[in-house]
């Protein structure tokens, strides 16, 4: 059984991962790191007020951390060499030198780290990358990915428009999902070119960016991004030299290519099976979907991103 402690009990574990822990049947949820109390009451488990006590209990054997991006490679990295594994959200850290910090780690110490880029797990995700392989579409030349919203920077989320907290604005908090999806389908990243601008709202962060990625074979990778759009989109698209994929919305079931139309859902919980496939690696029968090595690649790709 895989004790695992919990740091930051905020929205997505709430709503997803303790769920997940408390699902997956060799895994137990033990603990929490929390500097109030109440939040952990209702669990009926442990509760440290600090990282450094929860560490030095033997019986932990996993850490997610769920906290704010600027503490995912001081926590992560205090884990790791404390003898623990780790789950840590996305965007792996608040710069590709932090999160080479990580790796380095990992390979000091032997633990397993998992990054939560989830869509690596989606049953469509796996089929698309399938098919491109297999030349449904036949070359694959470009893919464009959109993830629109609107966020005024207030509420309980407040602390992503914060760059000391949060590194940057949806470049970090949503397009590296989308950035992640293309490393995954396509592979290492190879160049990269941007535009981050402030159109509708002026917090410190920016509202908006445009990402271009160029791979192997010439595939052209095109994120797009934004928090100034009353309109919600959530696409996803990729162009062949015999045709197109189609995935819009991204987070839905639908798959269609030419001749074919599948529709392959999520799990009700979107996290449970990337924490199920990180369960399996610690157990040594499967290779992570989403690691620290394969997750620096999009941390090198919004580092340029920003520095364009």
């Amino acid at each position: 059984m895989l004790n695992w402690i919990v740091i930051g009990i905020g929205d997505i574990a709430t709503k997803r991962v303790i769920p997940a822990i408390q699902l997956e049947s060799r895994s137990r949820l033990y603990g929490f790191v929390t500097r109030d109390p109440a939040k952990a009451a209702s669990y009926g488990v442990r509760v440290w007020p600090t990282l450094d006590e929860a560490l030095k209990d033997p019986a932990v054997h996993a850490v997610y951390v769920g906290t704010p991006v600027f503490l995912h490679a001081p926590q992560t990295i205090q884990a790791l060499r404390s003898g623990k594994h780790v789950l840590c959200e996305k965007p792996m850290a608040m710069s590709e030198a932090e999160a080479r910090t990580m790796v380095e780690a990992v390979a000091e110490t032997g633990k397993i780290l998992g990054i939560a880029y989830y869509r690596r797990c989606y049953p469509k995700a796996q089929r698309a990358k399938h098919l491109l392989a297999a030349g449904a579409i036949g070359r694959p030349v470009l893919a464009e990915l959109t993830s629109h919203a609107w966020f005024d920077g207030k509420g309980s989320r407040s602390w992503l428009v914060d760059p000391f907290k949060a590194g940057a604005g949806p470049l970090f908090d949503v397009a590296s999902h989308r950035i992640d999806v293309l490393n995954f389908l396509f592979g290492q990243p190879l160049r990269v070119a941007a535009q981050l601008s402030n159109v509708v709202h002026h917090y410190p962060v920016e509202d908006n960016a445009t990402v271009m990625i160029e791979y192997a074979g010439g595939v052209r990778g095109v994120v797009d991004v934004r928090w100034h759009s009353k309109v919600a989109r959530d696409e996803c698209r990729i162009r062949g030299t015999d045709g197109e994929m189609e995935l819009s919305p991204l987070n839905g079931p639908d798959l269609a290519y030419p001749g074919a139309h599948e529709s392959l859902p999520p799990h009700a919980n979107l996290h449970y099976p990337m924490l199920e496939n990180f369960v399996d690696a610690v157990l040594g029968k499967v290779s992570l979907l989403s690691s620290g090595a394969s997750a620096l690649w999009t941390d090198w790709v919004t580092e340029r991103a920003r520095n364009t």
